[in-house]
């Protein structure tokens, strides 16, 4: 049996100004084991640090995009 190559599950993250529980909540998703999932940050426009905190996450994973909004 061969293996689908396409993405099967999307986590989706809203935020607004929650830099302090981003680490968490991304950590948890890219702690799975599955090669399957991407991960899909929507920031609405946060005023606090939440940009900062994305960046490296977003640099180190492949399967994680960012929408920056508003």
């Amino acid at each position: 049996m061969t293996r689908a190559t396409e993405i099967l599950i999307s986590v989706i993250i809203p935020t607004y100004n929650y830099a302090r529980l981003l680490p968490r909540a991304l950590d948890s998703v890219l702690a799975q084991h599955s090669d399957d999932i991407e991960l899909i940050v929507v920031d609405d426009g946060s005023g606090d640090d939440t940009a900062e905190v994305l960046a490296p996450y977003a640099a180190r994973h492949r399967q994680m995009r960012v929408i920056h909004q508003g």
